[in-house]
């Protein structure tokens, strides 16, 4: 008795099931469909001029990092970086253990990685292929500090310089 009633209300509970889901595959296409559209993806880097061939401080784009136990050394680092002109987006840790200064860019050789690099002693650059042009400073406990006299610009030999688009002079480039 019960196997028969198990068959008479299979069929109807399996099409309930199923127009249940095409209800919902009609839902959601529908919003979906509807939805406004995604926001168009941001250039990574933005071709800037390099005024008197020189690339300044305020062109690039810094991020700092804290890897080391010393509360606060991103904060004061980003700091000294904004008194010498540079534009800071990233102040916080990093889950790197970190004990002397890195300097993180997309090559080694480029002209931003080198001007960050020479504003510290005893710092390394490293290379990670990144395609929007800033710069990452990781501070550990073995921070040897700033230099003060370190100039502002380097000498480029190009007319632009790829940079990432918040470091974009307020006049335009």
């Amino acid at each position: 008795m019960l196997g028969r009633i198990l068959r008479a209300v299979r069929t109807p509970l399996t099409l309930l099931i199923l127009l249940g889901l095409l209800c919902y595959g009609a839902y959601w296409g529908w919003t979906r469909v509807v939805a406004d559209p995604l926001p168009a993806p941001q250039p990574s880097c933005v071709p800037q001029r390099v005024e008197k061939g020189k690339l300044s401080t305020n062109q690039v784009t810094v991020n700092v990092f804290n890897g080391g136990k010393v509360r606060g050394l991103a904060g004061d680092v980003a700091n000294d970086l904004k008194d010498r002109g540079y534009k800071t987006a990233k102040v916080t840790d990093t889950q790197e253990t970190i004990t002397t200064t890195v300097i993180v860019g997309a090559n080694v050789n480029n002209p931003e990685v080198k001007l960050v690099l020479s504003f510290f002693k005893k710092a390394k650059a490293r290379a990670d292929r990144r395609t929007d042009r800033s710069v990452d400073v990781l501070v550990g406990d073995k921070y040897s500090g700033f230099d003060k006299g370190a100039k502002t610009s380097i000498s480029v030999a190009a007319k632009t310089v790829c940079l990432p688009p918040t470091a974009a002079p307020s006049g335009g480039a």
